[in-house]
């Protein structure tokens, strides 16, 4: 199994799921881990960040660093955090994003 992991490639979806988990933060424009991703910047604490596309999906492998994702731009509307360790499709396309101390 540890071979069909490595022969995915860090940060490529698989047919069949979302990529591997690695350390950091990604923003998915597809649901389940799939089309263009944004790499987020775990430093940069309180900069409020528009993807170029909105985001329908997040994985989060952190142990200090949380993102919350905004249903607006500007950080503006409603608001949703990952927590440090995340997988998931988010509640709404997501227009702008922070990082926050988790």
């Amino acid at each position: 199994m540890a071979a069909t992991l490595i022969g995915l490639g860090a940060g490529e979806a698989g047919a069949a799921g979302w990529p591997p988990l690695q350390e950091g933060g990604y923003l998915y424009a597809g649901g389940n881990g799939t089309g263009t991703v944004t790499t987020v910047d775990l430093d940069d604490f309180g900069t409020c960040h528009t993807p170029s596309e909105p985001s329908l999906s997040i994985q989060v492998v952190s142990g200090s660093s949380s993102v919350v994702v905004y249903s607006g731009t500007g950080c503006t509307g409603y608001a949703w955090g990952s927590g440090s360790l995340a997988q998931s499709n988010l509640p709404w396309a997501a227009l702008s994003y922070r990082v926050v101390p988790a």
